[in-house]
């Protein structure tokens, strides 16, 4: 695959993350509340997962039931717990407050990684991720005048964001230990759909689940943004340090604006751009070649 190639693949799936909106926006017009879209997406995502399976990996659909803990992880704690904390952190803060504490996620991930995964935390990382939640506080524009009165509830429900998205990342290195990226994806989000149906009411929307509009949005969510982003982010994974793969996904936030500003017409300032730049640096930064970094370092220090 080259050294590129899982770059590009984590690159392209939060690219691919970043245009979820276009599905929600839709969907969240037609009538459906916020965790009815995560179902949708994520019952849609395990049936596709499912033909895909069936009819092309048949051999990758088996696991040991001891390595459902995995699953449970990746799952309920990740996909479930994220989702849930997100739309509650964002009915308690500004939509831009939730974000920024969405994407302290890679601040867990280089730390849950240096504890359980034993990969290194060194300099280039530190910047790296203090570079990408500098560059996203810039993106979202977030200025203490719009952000509604602090309250603890929507504070931790959005550090519980960040935790849920950086769990994937981690229990995923574990079960990639054993598994291919296909049995992975297919399992996490067989899990989280089990899940999510036991506490929504999904199926009480009943005709209006198979109106036309509703099926195309619903397919487009379940496949972009939801089977083709995981299946690539994952496979990345498999040959990339998960603190890496965490700070190259905020390429996502970036997707998410550029697409605000060319379909939704909404504003892109100076803050933004410089927001923009600083995470597309903090991500180079981190894919540099250690010895580049170094010498970079020897000559400042001369």
């Amino acid at each position: 695959m080259g050294k590129m190639g899982p770059i590009i693949l984590i690159a392209i799936s939060a690219a691919l993350w970043g245009i979820i909106a276009i599905f929600v926006r839709k969907l969240a017009a037609l009538g459906f509340t916020s965790m009815e879209i995560v179902t949708l997406r994520v019952v849609t995502a395990v049936l596709l997962l499912g033909i895909i399976g069936i009819t092309k990996y048949p051999g990758q659909m088996k696991i040991h039931l001891a390595d459902s803990k995995y699953f449970i992880g990746t799952g309920i704690f990740s996909i479930v717990l994220f989702n849930w904390c997100y739309f509650t952190s964002i009915n308690q803060l500004s939509l831009s407050f939730s974000v920024i504490l969405l994407y302290t996620a890679p601040t867990f991930v280089v730390i849950l990684s240096y504890l359980f995964l034993k990969e290194s935390m060194d300099r280039r990382k530190i910047i790296s991720v203090i570079g990408t939640l500098l560059g996203c506080v810039l993106i979202v524009g977030v200025s203490l005048k719009d952000t509604p009165s602090m309250n603890l509830v929507g504070i931790l429900t959005g550090l519980g964001a960040g935790f849920g998205y950086a769990l994937y990342s981690i229990f995923g290195k574990f079960a990639l230990a054993k598994y291919r990226p296909f049995t992975v994806t297919f399992y996490t989000f067989l899990v989280a759909a089990i899940t999510l149906l036991l506490f929504t009411d999904l199926f009480e929307k009943g005709s209006i689940l198979v109106t036309g509009e509703v099926i195309i949005y619903g397919l487009g969510l379940g496949l972009f943004p939801t089977v083709i982003a995981y299946l690539l982010y994952t496979k990345g994974l498999e040959k990339m340090e998960s603190s890496k793969a965490s700070i190259i996904a905020t390429v996502e936030p970036v997707a998410a604006t550029l697409l605000s500003v060319f379909l939704y017409n909404e504003n892109f300032g100076v803050l933004q751009f410089v927001g923009t730049a600083i995470i597309l640096l903090s991500v180079i930064l981190i894919n540099l070649p250690k010895t580049t970094f170094i010498n970079k370092q020897k000559k400042a220090s001369v």
